[in-house]
């Protein structure tokens, strides 16, 4: 970040100064990887309080700390100290601040779905003409946000961060902080309902980005999505769309889904993505409507998403000895789950080997959980999955309704009756995955960060690799 006066912090947040002279040239929250001439914000979190490491950070070259807390004399002897009722509201007022006066433009993605992927693709587009600089990870609540502001380089041009949500009100107060000059709504599905309630409570959540737009900036929605884009005019909020729906501003057209790709045109452009599946399609068009804005070309954009890296943990595709493994364990929500169990049925076209889904719970979805997973289980019946191992309270729901809808649907399976085995954590299933999965198989690991799946990826890379 650019040198930043600690006089001019301790008048941001309204801080009680103690010798608070000097400057700063980044910022930690973390004594671990403070380095010299940071500020260090002490932060409470649910493992760790920051203000137990305010000495290691002025050890480590810190020259200034933010605090909640009293601090010990000692500690801070002649050290510039600045005390405020609440650390994580400070980081954010002085990223807000920061974000104004650095220069670099900022895009703001949100939605249910897709927001690290689009972001990827963003990032690596834009790369290709500008320096960009994007969230480190899925650093998208009031913590991670003001951090990605706040470590972008004095050069950077644009800026692309991830606002996310658990509860309404937190996207409009991250999108003040942020104050972006592209707003970006990917979708809108039925997630978080533990927070949220209901589709059209999540609706308002999304929509609210628009809130801290500049005052010349521009909300891009998914024109797919009727009751978002009826929410927008309701609103008489002004708006450009992407999708594949008839009239969108960003459209994709001809498109056709291949085993690990896509191909589709924009504007009578061919597009060759080598990401799978329906949902990175969306992507990718939600990706090119934001490049757009920063006077891409159709050309450009289609050479730069030509040599993506797959996202790990996101659709990613691994081959693991005779092994083909979807490996999407980031996070699951009913939508994503459906998505990838459309690309897990385009992976054998053949029809020779054998579909397994490792399905954890879907979380946060509060009094919806037992319905939609059960939703779930139909689907994963509709999919011709073959092994099912559910991880989980709810995943067992899932594995019930998976078994009733297979019972019905005789006549088209594919090799015999599903198998379902279920499992109370991840731990078991590592334990016993060498009983039931077999080489060549084709496999979906897929769940909440709550079921941790990824080690079940790890556990097949040590038995099949």
């Amino acid at each position: 970040m650019k040198e930043f006066q600690i006089p001019a912090l301790a008048q941001i947040i309204k801080a009680k100064p103690v010798a608070n002279t000097g400057f700063f040239t980044g910022v930690s929250i973390d004594s671990r990887t403070t380095k010299a001439s940071d500020c260090f914000f002490a932060i409470a979190g649910e493992n760790f309080d920051g203000h137990d490491y305010v000495a290691d950070a002025f050890a480590k070259g810190a020259v200034c700390a933010v605090v909640g807390k009293d601090i010990e004399d000692k500690y801070i002897a002649g050290k510039s100290v600045l005390k405020v009722p609440d650390t994580v509201k400070a980081l954010g007022e002085l990223a807000s601040q920061y974000r104004r006066q650095a220069g670099f433009k900022v895009v703001a993605i949100t939605g249910s779905a897709g927001k690290t992927t689009t972001r990827q693709i963003v990032h690596h587009a834009l790369s290709q003409r500008f320096r960009v600089h994007q969230s480190p990870k899925s650093f998208n609540n009031n913590i991670g946000l003001p951090l990605t502001l706040l470590t972008t380089e004095p050069d950077c041009r644009i800026v692309i961060a991830e606002l996310g949500s658990n509860h309404p009100g937190e996207i409009a107060c991250l999108t003040r902080i942020a104050a972006p000059d592209i707003a970006l709504v990917t979708n809108v599905h039925p997630a978080h309902l533990e927070g949220f309630g209901s589709l059209h409570t999540i609706i308002e959540e999304k929509l609210s980005i628009s809130e801290g737009l500049t005052p010349d900036g521009t909300l891009i929605i998914n024109a797919d999505f009727d009751e978002l884009v009826g929410a927008c005019r309701a609103k008489g909020i002004k708006f450009i769309t992407f999708g594949k729906s008839d009239g969108a501003d960003y459209q994709g057209q001809n498109i056709r889904y291949e085993t690990s790709s896509s191909r589709f045109t924009i504007d009578d452009t061919q597009i060759h993505l080598p990401l799978p599946g329906p949902g990175n399609l969306e992507n990718s068009l939600a990706a090119w409507a934001v490049c757009s804005q920063f006077d891409m070309s159709i050309d450009e954009f289609a050479q730069a998403v030509s040599n993506l890296s797959p996202v790990s943990m996101r659709t990613e595709l691994l081959q693991i000895g005779t092994l083909m493994i979807l490996s999407d364990c980031y996070n699951a929500n009913p939508a994503s789950m459906k998505n990838a169990l459309n690309i897990l049925t385009g992976l054998d076209p053949t029809r020779k080997r054998r579909l397994v889904f490792i399905c954890g719970d879907m979380a946060e979805l509060g009094t919806h959980s037992e319905h939609l997973h059960s939703e779930l289980g139909a689907s994963i019946a509709k999919a011709k999955v073959q092994l099912l191992i559910a991880v989980g309270k709810f995943a067992k729901i899932t594995a019930g309704a998976a078994k009733t809808a297979d019972n019905r649907n005789l006549d088209s399976r594919r090799a015999g009756p599903m198998q379902i085995k279920c499992f109370e954590d991840t731990p078991s299933v590592c334990n016993n995955l060498h009983e039931f999965i077999k080489d060549y198989d084709i496999l979906l690991v897929k769940g909440s960060r709550t079921a941790r799946l990824e080690t079940v990826v790890e556990k097949l890379k040590e038995l099949f690799s």
